[in-house]
């Protein structure tokens, strides 16, 4: 153990792991933050979807599906049955599609919805989150946060799902996996994630991509 308290075997392991995988992460972040940049809602309103589905299923297989739903437009004239059939081994598909079909109806009514009249009105990232997990059905803190960081808002913001939290906890950025996440308790181990990244000298919008890519090889979003 270090000073700080973190592993230094575990944190030279990741330093060495990031330089393998740097080039490829800020290219995933670059696209990131020109989806904002760009003020693209159609792709904001894809990356909206697809957090919504990633809850207890993989990321390929969500954003797999977020493809088909948006191929001719499927996903703004379906209704939730119709969804729920193109959710091919996500979890939970009849809970998601009615949540998307929700969302979809906002954003077909006004050509906007909630999410973006939220992203437009704050410029604070925790703050636009906030806002997110209350207004939005489905979005947790977690989603909310994935949300924001793939659309070029997640600079200060963290990803706190198992795997993570697992990492964090083998890194010596925190001692155990709590059994549930409260709003207080999700600040505070993100507190100590933002301080360990800044510590170690990886963005925090690279450190989540980086113990992905550590875990599946590959960096993905």
């Amino acid at each position: 153990m270090n000073q700080a308290g973190y592993s230094t075997e575990a944190v030279e392991n990741l330093l060495e792991l990031y330089e393998k995988f740097k080039p490829q992460i800020e290219a995933r972040v670059e696209q990131f933050h020109r989806i904002w940049r760009e003020q693209d809602e159609d792709a904001m309103f894809k990356e909206l979807i697809f957090c919504l589905l990633t809850p207890q299923s993989k990321a390929k297989y969500c954003w797999a599906a977020v493809e088909r739903l948006f191929r001719n437009d499927f996903v703004f004239c379906a209704n939730w049955r119709q969804i729920a059939e193109k959710l091919n081994y996500v979890r939970f598909k009849n809970t998601k599609a009615r949540r998307i079909e929700q969302v979809v109806k906002s954003f077909v009514k006004k050509r906007s919805c909630v999410v973006f009249e939220i992203l437009h009105n704050c410029n604070e990232n925790k703050t636009a989150r906030d806002k997110l997990v209350k207004q939005v059905n489905g979005l947790g803190y977690k989603e909310a946060s994935h949300f924001l960081r793939n659309i070029g808002r997640g600079q200060d913001l963290a990803i706190l799902d198992r795997h993570i939290l697992k990492n964090l906890v083998e890194l010596g950025v925190i001692e155990r996996i709590p059994k549930s996440l409260t709003r207080r308790r999700y600040l505070n181990i993100e507190g100590k994630m933002v301080q360990f990244a800044q510590v170690v000298g990886i963005p925090m919008e690279h450190l989540d991509l980086l113990l992905w890519a550590k875990q599946t090889g590959e960096v993905f979003k």
